[in-house]
């Protein structure tokens, strides 16, 4: 089955890819809701809302600030590298989707690369939207001030309760519909509207592979579902 996959891969003129969690997992970035998620006696969703912020802004800038530290000392994994490849290989034809917002797959090279969630390594101002890059983690003072109006800045972030971008979730879906393969790696294709783009891809036509290392409610779909680890599934697949 990973022969033929492989090969499907390798003829694809289009690729589509999604990405969740589990392709940084291997460069020890802890998951959202795992047990590193816990930071000062709070969880996550008490932080990450637009409530949250505006009850205690400083609060939320430092959880901000400590995990912009964590993935800033981590490094791309051959998940994230196998897929900069692939973009080389398949040019204008590739588009990467990532629920992630730790910016790995930027350092890694990918360039046609849509971030649904937003990154964590970029603050947009409150007042005009000016999205800039923070500095560097060992420099960051947090909160961050806009270099166009000096107003203060949030994380980059979708929060919960918020919507995505439109925009970016049309590309998304253009990118899966028109695709010859689709990857979906390392999510548990539970979150919507992410999760709805495999599905999407499978009822255009496309061949689905999936790689995680449990099953999910996409692999019934999938023409290959792996139970690897990001590296090692995409490593199987990946055009020789």
């Amino acid at each position: 089955m990973e022969s033929a996959a492989r090969a499907k891969l390798a003829a694809a003129d289009r690729v589509a890819v999604l990405t969740g969690a589990g392709v940084s997992a291997e460069s020890g970035i802890p998951t959202f809701r795992g047990a590193g998620g816990l930071w000062e006696g709070f969880r996550p969703e008490e932080l990450a809302t637009p409530a949250a912020y505006a009850r205690d802004p400083e609060k939320v800038w430092r959880w901000y600030a400590w995990r912009y530290r964590q993935v800033s000392r981590a490094e791309p994994n051959q998940a994230h590298l196998l897929l900069a490849e692939l973009e080389r290989m398949k040019g204008d034809g590739f588009t990467l989707v990532t629920q992630n917002v730790d910016g790995l797959h930027r350092r890694a090279g990918n360039r046609r690369l849509i971030e649904l969630h937003g990154s964590i390594t970029r603050a947009r101002c409150e007042r005009c939207g000016h999205r800039q890059p923070l500095p560097s983690a060992d420099e960051f003072e947090p909160p961050p001030l806009c270099e166009n109006c000096g107003e203060r800045m949030r994380p980059d972030v979708v929060w919960f309760g918020e919507f995505l971008d439109p925009d970016l979730l049309a590309r998304a879906e253009r990118a899966f519909t028109t695709a010859a393969v689709a990857l979906v790696i390392g999510t548990s294709a539970v979150v919507e509207p992410a999760a709805s783009l495999g599905r999407i891809a499978k009822a255009a036509g496309a061949y689905l592979i999936e790689i995680n290392p449990e099953a999910t409610p996409l692999t019934p779909l999938a023409d290959l579902s792996l139970r690897e680890t990001a590296a090692r599934g995409l490593a199987a697949v990946f055009p020789k």
